[in-house]
């Protein structure tokens, strides 16, 4: 196998490879093989796995009051009304 060096890459980049390869757990060298056969279409992009923590830090925040009163909007919207059925 080839080795291939890339030059000029900034600190910026370098740690966010490093970030994203944390997250996926690979190492940098298999995230950017990775990056790069899929840019070149040697590796199909897997659709509809993404995943998403834009919400993360809301997770857990609820107090058991706050829940059970949201809860129970939700349990009262979904019950039927036989009326409007009939």
């Amino acid at each position: 196998m080839k080795a291939i060096t890339i030059r000029g890459i900034d600190s910026e980049v370098s740690s966010k490879l490093k970030q994203v390869a944390k997250d996926e757990k690979k190492s940098v060298n298999q995230l950017v093989l990775d990056m790069i056969k899929e840019n070149i279409g040697m590796q199909k992009r897997k659709k509809y796995t993404k995943k998403y923590d834009d919400l993360d830090q809301l997770f857990g925040i609820w107090t058991e009051d706050e829940f059970n009163k949201i809860q129970g909007v939700i349990d009262n919207q979904r019950k039927i009304d036989r009326e409007l059925w009939e």
